[in-house]
């Protein structure tokens, strides 16, 4: 069990994840021990699963970055020297990285037991693989995309499945989604909400708005969502002019991609940018309500980190949203602008009841759990 310190330092910074460095330990082991030169010389990691951790040192931090993060720092903690970290320098986190996770990881993946990629993407040719596909969005609707990497996905999504000894994802949408779309059944891992999320004080809120250019005490809304047409933001037109009206502001979290279709920026939300990922939990207990008009969600983890700080959630009727807020949220159909600007009103009225709903919805639902279920399935006979 990681302690409270150890998940605050994390979610503080980029982690600095632990490289392979060739001598059977890598990540897994003991500091300055070495390998039996004889185990050294045959690579013997037999009983050693490697992680793929190519999003995990990405700056960027999304839900497929915090799941990677998140198992690359809790699977070695829940199975002591069952796990070995393999990352690329920073530079091969994006793009590049492809060449990376395609030639350099199977041959090192290879000496071990076998293989979690734990973002979507995993090595081709590589049998002994987990495989943790979040979504299908960009073979669902490719206008969300940009054709090169929509071209990408369709190459290389049904090569991985197809090839891997299971296959997870986050969601029971998810998983009707890769089975109509790419004729694989899936194993549903829910994800956790780390121990940083959790209702915190007026100081802390403070410090976190004061962080980001916000004035202590302004009210807002908060949205945690790149500017991309998948994340439906246009939707929340109307609602910003409106709480504007009555002093709340409607502020946006979230950088762009490039692999993302760009939305235009909407009139009256103040967009703030990819912020800290420390700032979050302030900013989520500081808002009045937050709020996620997507159209599609593998998962929708601001949600449940929302409602972990203590924070009423109005979020789209569409794709896993529903299933993931559980009836702790007040659902909105996505085309419904004007319904999203009555939801924000109401919720803001009467925090209280979505409050407790939200809180008593994810208590106990933590990555630690998340972690031991990806150990159990990885453990299961491959498919």
């Amino acid at each position: 069990m990681l302690g409270l310190e150890r998940a605050q330092a994390r979610v503080e910074e980029v982690p600095r994840v632990p490289r392979d460095d060739g001598d059977g330990h890598g990540g897994c082991g003991v500091r300055g021990q070495r390998a039996h030169p004889r185990r050294r010389a045959l690579g013997h990691t037999r009983r050693v699963i490697a992680i793929d951790a190519r999003a995990a040192v990405r700056p960027e931090l999304g839900g497929v970055e915090r799941w990677a993060r998140e198992l690359v720092a809790r699977l070695p903690a829940h199975a002591p020297g069952r796990y070995r970290v393999l990352a690329p320098p920073a530079a091969l986190a994006h793009r590049a990285g492809h060449v990376w996770e395609q030639a350099w990881l199977p041959l090192r993946a290879a000496r071990h037991e076998a293989l979690l990629c734990p973002a979507n993407l995993a090595p081709l040719g590589s049998p002994r693989t987990t495989v943790i596909v979040h979504d299908a969005a960009a073979l669902r609707d490719p206008s969300w995309y940009s054709p090169a990497y929509v071209r990408l996905q369709r190459l290389l999504l049904p090569r991985i499945v197809a090839g891997a000894a299971r296959v997870l994802t986050v969601s029971a949408f998810s998983a009707r989604e890769l089975r109509e779309l790419l004729g694989v059944d899936a194993t549903v891992v829910p994800g956790g909400v780390g121990e940083a999320f959790r209702p915190v004080d007026d100081a802390a809120v403070a410090a976190a708005t004061t962080a980001v250019g916000l004035e202590p005490g302004a009210p807002y809304v908060l949205t945690v969502a790149s500017r991309t047409a998948r994340k439906n933001l246009a939707a929340l037109g109307p609602a910003a002019r409106r709480l504007a009206g009555e002093g709340v502001t409607v502020v946006a979290v979230g950088g762009d991609r490039p692999q993302f279709r760009a939305e235009p920026a909407v009139a009256g939300i103040r967009e703030l940018g990819p912020v800290a990922d420390g700032h979050l939990p302030g900013l989520y207990a500081g808002a009045g309500a937050f709020v996620l008009p997507s159209r599609y969600e593998g998962l929708g983890l601001p949600c449940l980190e929302a409602m972990a700080c203590g924070t009423p959630v109005v979020a789209a009727r569409a794709a896993a949203l529903p299933e993931t807020c559980g009836g702790a949220a007040r659902l909105v159909d996505p085309d419904d602008h004007e319904g999203f600007t009555a939801a924000l009103l109401d919720v803001l009225a009467d925090p209280a009841p979505w409050r407790r709903r939200g809180l008593a919805h994810v208590a106990g639902r933590g990555w630690d759990a998340t972690a031991a279920a990806v150990h159990a399935a990885i453990a299961l006979r491959p498919r």
